[in-house]
């Protein structure tokens, strides 16, 4: 007989902040958004942080090298994909380290558990920082095996693991070796795998299992390995909420695809430019992970091809995001992300608090927001 989890697999959309005390030094400018990327002892300084919790999706629509060093130059870092040829991806590799100047900049690059005897060594070669085992289900031998072949081969290279929805999955990692995990599965706002497959788990309950065991993993061994949470961030507050939720970093994918230095087309519609953003797990992606080395045909897809509403410039608005996280972080009391973490309080929302949450009038410019046609339809009564 199947096992059924009791609780009900949420999202961050289920879920709001309660404000904390806000000291005098909770000021925007004293906030401290930098975090540790891999596994260190506790207690001890880790070997390599970020200034920022953000992270590239490993993804060909998103993770140029232009966008590697324009994220690296803000303080969070890259992950080139890795559907592409060892030595395409390792020039890559080269181009955002050459992109430094006298202080190179830091890229990540992803890796598949087919090629990566090959893989890896060229990219460490080439100057990857870390590297990062990318699968739609990384609870699985191949992936233990792979992670295992890299520890071994070059352990003074850092190596992510994942993708995760549980406690006994991230324990299975952790304890192979990996320096961070990542977690979500069917999150991600052009990924299927949840329609396709049936298998995942709404990202907040993933998350909260998976922080849990990452405590737990720390207490019992002494080792902290970071967590990353990746998908179903479809708000700039919903990165809060993953923070507060104890992930150490984020992966962002549709974030990062609507900024210039994306490789996704730019397409003038009647609704406004936009950008083309597309699935791994898409016939387009020819993503290694379901694909014979023979190059066989896809037999069903895990991710769709569609448009992202033109942002600009990443740093533009990545200042934005910052601005907001910062401002959130101070009303919860908190200057540090550790703070952050151990302090933030979660409370559980309606339907009828999630609706009274958005604003419900016409703007200036006649376009509605949520629940406006609500609104409308009263007022039409009344007159």
């Amino acid at each position: 007989m199947a096992l059924v989890i009791p609780e009900v697999s949420r999202t961050f959309n289920e879920f709001l902040l309660l404000p904390n005390r806000t000291r005098t030094d909770c000021l925007p400018e004293s906030v401290d958004l930098s975090t540790a990327l891999l596994r260190h002892q506790a207690g001890q300084a880790p070997g390599l942080t970020l200034d920022l919790p953000f992270t590239s999706a490993i993804m060909q629509a998103v993770s140029s090298p232009e966008l590697a060093i324009a994220l690296a130059d803000c303080g969070g870092l890259g992950f080139l994909h890795h559907n592409q040829p060892i030595a395409d991806q390792a020039a890559q590799v080269r181009q955002v380290k050459g992109n430094g100047g006298a202080k190179p900049v830091a890229v990540g690059a992803g890796v598949n558990t087919h090629d990566y005897a090959d893989r890896i060594p060229a990219l460490v070669a080439a100057g990857a920082d870390v590297l990062c085992f990318d699968s739609s289900d990384g609870y699985s031998d191949w992936q233990l095996a792979a992670l295992t072949w890299a520890k071994q081969h070059y352990p003074e290279v850092g190596a992510g693991a994942g993708n995760v929805v549980d406690a006994e999955a991230f324990t299975f990692l952790a304890e192979a070796g990996a320096d961070f995990v990542k977690v979500g599965v069917g999150g991600g706002s052009i990924c299927i795998t949840r329609d396709q497959k049936g298998i995942g788990r709404g990202q907040a309950s993933a998350l909260l299992d998976v922080a849990a065991a990452r405590d737990a993993f720390c207490e019992r061994t002494g080792q902290y390995v970071p967590v990353c949470s990746d998908g179903g961030l479809m708000h700039d507050y919903h990165i809060a909420l993953a923070l507060a939720m104890g992930a150490d970093f984020v992966m962002m994918g549709r974030y990062f695809a609507r900024f210039d230095q994306a490789p996704g087309a730019r397409v003038v519609t009647a609704a406004g430019v936009v950008k083309e953003y597309w699935g791994e797990g898409t016939s387009r992606a020819r993503n290694w992970q379901r694909y014979g080395h023979g190059g066989c045909e896809l037999a069903f897809e895990e991710g769709v091809d569609g448009l992202v509403p033109y942002a600009g410039d990443l740093r533009d608005g990545l200042t934005l995001t910052i601005a907001k996280l910062r401002a959130t972080m101070v009303s919860c009391g908190s200057v540090s992300l550790a703070e952050f973490r151990g302090t933030a309080r979660l409370t559980l929302v309606s339907a009828q608090s999630f609706s009274e949450a958005h604003a419900s009038v016409l703007l200036p410019d006649s376009s509605a927001v949520a629940g406006t046609s609500a609104v409308l339809g009263v007022a039409a009564v009344r007159s």
